[in-house]
């Protein structure tokens, strides 16, 4: 396999990962993860999400985190947030935020369990959104394209519909999701082949969870079939609250010890991502999913 010199890795545990843990996280933890991230060398952050708090409580401090880190690292990170609709768009410009993902599924069915819209009413509101906020750079992650806790597998066309309307939008960004770790390395080569065949101009990212244990060959085949940006969580937290049977992502601290022992550069620092690591098991959750949060300390790549 042709290797590229480097992989960016996008950290997004602050958000996917601490989304479905019941215990309130204090803020002041979350910070003090986010400021270990930082530290890591990291360079795009997905923080929060601004959602109804009856629907995903955790995420009750969105504005609050927002606004201090935004203050404090902005010179540093490129911060994100996720958001469900155009009001949770509006919040996070309102707290400095100027990087969203907006997520439709490919799957309608995990639409209305998600976001509780049709495809049709998340594009509406989309190209609402673009309208009055033509200054918010968008990504749009497209989720369930590997598979759908409800209505199994996805047709590559509903996907690549969604695309192409996202296109037409002016979507900056498509990150494609494997929302409860269903893909299998076979079924990534073939989806992404059909997907990049349409759209070759298009540069895509991946996030991939860990469910069934294929998470990092399936971030090899990404790397094969051409992907240059993987999605990934601090100690292989998360999982969709709305998505039955989803795991963790795969862990920051796992991919990045792979691609440096491949030489294949990623500009994070192993060693102060373990330190963070230690810092969620010992305040958030104490067994992890992460492989390297439990080997000795390696020398900082």
């Amino acid at each position: 396999m042709e290797l590229p010199k480097s992989i960016e890795i996008v950290e997004v545990g602050p958000r996917d990962g601490f989304q479905n843990i019941k215990e309130w996280i204090e803020t002041d933890t979350k910070l003090k993860v986010i400021e270990g991230l930082v530290n890591a060398k990291f360079k795009k952050m997905e923080v929060t999400s601004f959602v109804h708090p009856k629907a995903i409580p955790q995420m009750k401090d969105a504005k609050t985190l927002a606004k201090t880190v935004v203050e404090k690292y902005q010179d540093q990170v490129a911060f994100n947030a996720l958001v469900p609709n155009l009001y949770g768009a509006k919040a996070a410009w309102e707290s400095g935020i100027r990087q969203i993902t907006y997520v439709i599924s490919a799957s309608e069915a995990h639409n209305k369990a998600n976001v509780n819209r049709t495809h049709e009413e998340s594009l509406i509101d989309l190209k609402q959104l673009k309208k009055e906020l033509p200054d918010m750079h968008v990504k749009l992650d497209l989720a369930t394209v590997f598979g759908c806790p409800f209505e199994g597998e996805v047709a590559v066309e509903q996907v690549c519909g969604l695309i192409q309307a996202s296109i037409d939008y002016g979507i900056e960004e498509v990150c494609l999701c494997d929302t409860i770790g269903v893909a299998n390395p076979k079924q990534i080569e073939e989806v992404l082949t059909a997907i990049t065949s349409q759209f070759p101009e298009k540069e895509f990212s991946l996030h991939l969870h860990d469910t069934r244990g294929m998470g990092l060959a399936n971030v090899l085949v990404g790397i094969k079939c051409g992907i240059q940006t993987f999605e990934t969580a601090v100690a292989g937290l998360g999982g969709c609250p709305f998505a039955p049977g989803a795991a963790g992502n795969i862990a920051s601290e796992d991919l990045v010890n792979m691609l440096e022992s491949m030489g294949i550069e990623t500009g994070l620092d192993l060693g102060i991502l373990q330190d963070t690591v230690d810092i969620v098991r010992n305040k958030i959750k104490d067994q992890l999913t992460s492989h390297m949060a439990y080997v000795d300390r390696v020398c900082k790549a």
